[in-house]
């Protein structure tokens, strides 16, 4: 892996439209309305960072590129802030209970940073996800969007990794939602959360036309579980999904030690879109943004007049329960 990060920018797209309204759930099964977003996706290395300043200054500085890119979001993955626990634990080589309970501790001070670097940038950000601890004291896996203004809205981690559950105790969180944005609606599905096809059809159900996906996984395993079934999700909602990792190798992180993958967009594998349905990708554990320019009305015209329609065959009630089948 490039000790560098790879600042190569595409070239800056023509600025968009004023978009519409974000689509009310009832228009879900129709037209989703005009939406269009330049994304850009962190393909985020994991480095010994000493401190929440200098995590911020880490911060600010990609996400100066990737609003001299044009990004209008920038997604960073999953756990990305997490780099910073070893510091912040105080013992070394820390543990991974250490790591937690520092991260725990730190992330109020951590979504504020968050929060702050996109005032700066004046860009929309999915600041990867946070161990954070809820008022009934359960630690939940939380993925924070934040607008150039400030304000910002959460989606939790429902479907917990072994790790996870077995090695942090975090808990499983609120159901799915959707995020009202300028650009439409958005939906993200953390990591493992995308591998389970109802947590993304209800978001696409409920009118998001974009599913954001930061994740963090230690094996090509992990990451190609996350990658297919991210493919898999756009092709079964016709929409578009977005996927952000860490990567590199940190053998002082106790939890983050191996970090495998490269971002990418995926959007229906049908007439309009790329044979293969990959719209953009990095290169595989190399730093860099990887930039995207999205719109809505490829995807209302597949839906309406594609090869299949899978957003609307979707079948409207459960299978009965399998029986087995009588030879004759």
């Amino acid at each position: 892996m490039s000790d560098d990060p790879d600042w190569s920018l595409p070239p800056k797209a023509a600025p968009p439209p004023a978009p519409a309204a974000a689509p009310g759930c009832g228009q879900a099964a129709g037209a989703l309305g005009h939406g269009h977003i330049r994304l850009a996706l962190a393909q985020w290395p994991i480095e010994a960072v000493a401190g929440l300043d200098a995590w911020a200054a880490k911060l600010d500085a990609w996400l100066a590129r990737a609003a001299a890119g044009g990004a209008q979001l920038a997604v960073l993955p999953e756990y990305a802030a997490v780099e910073v626990a070893a510091s912040l634990a105080g013992a070394s080589p820390a543990t991974e209970a250490q790591e937690l309970a520092a991260m725990v501790a730190a992330a109020p001070a951590l979504l504020e940073r968050l929060r702050r670097a996109a005032m700066r940038a004046g860009i929309w950000l999915l600041g990867g996800s946070l161990p954070m601890r809820g008022a009934d004291g359960a630690i939940r896996n939380r993925a924070p969007l934040i607008a150039p203004d400030g304000r910002l809205a959460m989606q939790d981690k429902c479907a917990m990794t072994r790790f996870e559950t077995e090695r942090w105790g975090v808990s499983p969180g609120a159901p799915p939602g959707v995020f009202d944005t300028p650009f439409g609606r958005i939906g993200v599905s953390i990591c493992y959360d995308v591998e389970f096809p109802k947590h993304v059809r209800t978001q696409a159900e409920a009118g998001a036309w974009l599913i954001l996906v930061p994740t963090c996984t230690d094996t090509m395993h992990g990451f190609n579980r996350v990658r297919f079934a991210a493919r898999a999700r756009a092709l079964e909602n016709q929409c578009y999904v977005a996927i952000s990792p860490t990567i590199g190798l940190a053998p002082w992180s106790a939890a983050l030690d191996e970090n495998r993958g490269l971002a990418a967009v995926f959007g229906p594998i049908d007439r309009g879109f790329p044979e293969d349905g990959i719209l953009a990708q990095g290169a595989l554990d190399r730093p860099q943004w990887v930039f995207a320019d999205l719109d809505t009305h490829a995807l209302d015209a597949v839906r309406a007049d594609g090869a299949v329609r899978n957003f609307s065959d979707w079948p409207r009630r459960p299978f009965p329960a399998c029986t087995a089948k009588d030879f004759a």
